[in-house]
């Protein structure tokens, strides 16, 4: 607390101030462990509003859907939303019963999808049905390819709701997640068409391509609500919500794990709400991105003020995640309150040198993790796939505190920085970790702060222990 009245008169003088952190100090690293960057959360969650919608039902077997999982419900799904539309708004309803569903539904503005308890619309594997082509942003770059599963674009007040499931009917690998079998070509094409910045209404897959569509995908949409629904076997990343404000997502259930099924991946978006949900996936439980290198830059769009609460993590890989895509800039997230039940690591930033932007302000506190593979806490700044280049990501200002894991196969914290851009003002508190193989593996970090953590029943020092550079890295997977 001493620092403190000398770091605010270094802030109003600039020169001083850059001085003060050659030295290796920040105004960050000290406001760390002061409480009011939670009292912040609260703005956020002031501005979070789910959208209300007019008392008015269009049910969806009105129109002409008949259950049984057989005839195609999509033509009437689209009628019923489009005359909700035309009334002004309301709920389009699902009845109990499974509905197939031969390509992407197009939510419009003041509608809520709502699937009633015992209801399911189960998605057709043909990706000729998803067509024409949208645009959408696939791993983090723009694209026009075929439509998602369900998509909106630049539609006010769109929800989907209530206790039934959507299916993506990729169970076994099937369905349109066999794209995924031919998918590369594809997908490299993409990768440069971005670094190029090749402009976005050249960059046209879908059919005769493999890039498969995402899951639930508003893209550039304000108010949005995704409350209650189950969501399973997910051709790519489940609910993934792009260049949007105002979202919420609550009491969800993820149970999605065909290949790289993430759950949530609020990309760009803006005042975000993340409560309450279960996450069984295939791959990162909830990663928060903001598009990939070259791309991302020219979009300029950062994901900001996000709050994850009430949640527990259940998948394959890492609990709750930012990145790898953050070249657009990530900031302004809180995580309390939640669980990570497995996976190889419970909090885990990650970026690599082509990405650029920055990871900056996150705040996690009671987080319970169960046993881990690689890491209780993770930052890595070589993430898998990079290209060559040297744009290096900025992760400062992060606070973790009152967390316990109860084991790692491997290690209690792993810090692995950019050569050009460490790792910046951590502080550290209340953590209990172990048993664990290895303590802590850390390269590349400025102004770390460590209180009260202990790992393996040991109380760490102040300052993170450096590895070694002669210590190769542990050969861990990302």
């Amino acid at each position: 607390m001493l620092f403190h009245p000398i770091m605010r008169h270094l802030i109003r003088n600039r020169t001083l101030a850059l001085a003060f952190v050659a030295l290796g100090l920040s105004a960050a690293g000290f406001s760390a462990d002061t409480n009011d960057r939670w009292a912040r959360m609260d703005g956020i969650l002031a501005r979070v509003k789910a959208p209300v919608f007019p008392a008015r039902d269009f049910t969806i077997t009105n129109y002409g859907a008949k259950a049984g999982g057989v005839a195609n419900a999509r033509p009437a799904i689209m009628a019923a939303i489009d005359a909700c539309a035309k009334a002004g708004g309301g709920r389009v309803v699902v009845p109990s019963g499974e509905f197939l569903c031969n390509g992407g539904i197009h939510l419009q503005g003041n509608v809520n999808l709502h699937l009633s308890e015992g209801a399911t619309i189960k998605f057709g594997g043909d990706p000729r049905d998803y067509m024409p082509v949208v645009l959408t942003r696939w791993e983090g770059i723009r694209v026009y390819n075929y439509s998602p599963l369900i998509y909106a674009r630049g539609r006010k007040n769109i929800a989907i709701t209530g206790r039934g499931t959507l299916d993506g009917g990729c169970e076994g690998r099937g369905g349109l997640y066999k794209l995924a079998g031919k998918q590369n070509a594809d997908r490299d094409a993409l990768w440069k068409m971005g670094a190029a910045k090749v402009p976005v209404e050249k960059r046209v897959f879908g059919e005769g391509h493999y890039l498969r569509p995402g899951g639930i995908e508003p893209y550039e949409c304000e108010n949005v609500l995704i409350e209650g629904v189950t969501v399973t076997n997910m051709p790519f990343w489940c609910v993934h919500p792009m260049f949007c404000k105002n979202v919420t997502i609550d009491g969800i259930r993820v149970e999605s794990s065909v290949g790289n099924n993430d759950g949530a991946d609020p990309d760009s978006c803006v005042d975000v709400l993340i409560q309450n949900c279960y996450f069984k996936t295939g791959d990162d439980s909830i990663a928060i991105k903001s598009g990939r290198d070259q791309d991302a830059w020219e979009a300029n769009r950062p994901a900001e003020n996000v709050v994850i609460r009430h949640c527990i993590a259940n998948g394959k890989l890492y609990g709750f995640a930012i990145g790898s895509e953050v070249s657009g800039g990530v900031r302004n997230v809180y995580i309390e309150d939640c669980e990570v039940r497995g996976g190889r690591a419970g909090i885990y930033a990650k970026s690599n040198p082509d990405r650029g932007g920055f990871v900056e302000n996150v705040s996690v506190r009671r987080v319970k993790i169960a046993r881990v593979n690689e890491a209780a806490i993770r930052f890595e700044g070589y993430y898998h796939g990079h290209r060559g280049e040297n744009h290096p990501t900025r992760f400062s200002d992060f606070l973790i505190e009152d967390v316990t894991c109860e084991a790692s196969n491997n290690y209690g914290i792993y810090i692995h920085g950019q050569e050009d851009a460490p790792v910046e003002d951590v502080l550290m508190r209340n953590i209990k970790i172990g048993p664990v193989k290895k303590p802590f593996w850390i390269h590349n970090i400025k102004n770390a702060r460590l209180e009260n953590v202990i790992i393996n029943g040991e109380k760490a020092p102040a300052t993170p222990p450096l590895t070694p550079q002669n210590e190769q890295k542990f050969n861990i997977k990302d």
